[in-house]
């Protein structure tokens, strides 16, 4: 059976930083590329972050880079998405995503808020 099973959410103060983890079952993690998705109330859900099957390759969203960092870790097949310098407009709910080839799993998501 897949899953993917997000956590690490949470209620933040702006400025603040959350470490979000995304384990993986049922399928051959290592093969994947993983992506971080949020979706905030009210609107479309975005792509965060992504990163490659080896970790060659990391890209983000342009709102969120260089506060942002997607990690990886195949023999615990766990993802990774540290948040720092958390603002407001990053509240929303969080989405582990894995694709590869014509497959393609998304885990329940987990809540981020940033408020003061």
């Amino acid at each position: 059976q897949v899953q993917l099973v997000e956590s690490g959410g949470g209620l933040v103060q702006p400025g603040g930083s959350l470490r979000l983890s995304c384990t993986a079952s049922g399928f051959t993690f290592s093969y994947y590329i993983m992506n971080w998705y949020r979706q905030a109330p009210g609107k479309e859900r975005a792509l965060v972050a992504t990163i490659g099957s080896s970790s060659a390759y990391t890209n983000y969203a342009t709102s969120v880079k260089g506060r942002f960092t997607i990690s990886r870790d195949n023999a615990e097949n766990t993802v990774y998405l540290q948040m720092n310098s958390l603002k407001p407009e990053d509240t929303a709910v969080y989405l582990c995503n894995a694709i590869w080839q014509t497959k393609q799993y998304w885990g329940q998501g987990t809540q981020v808020t940033v408020s003061s």
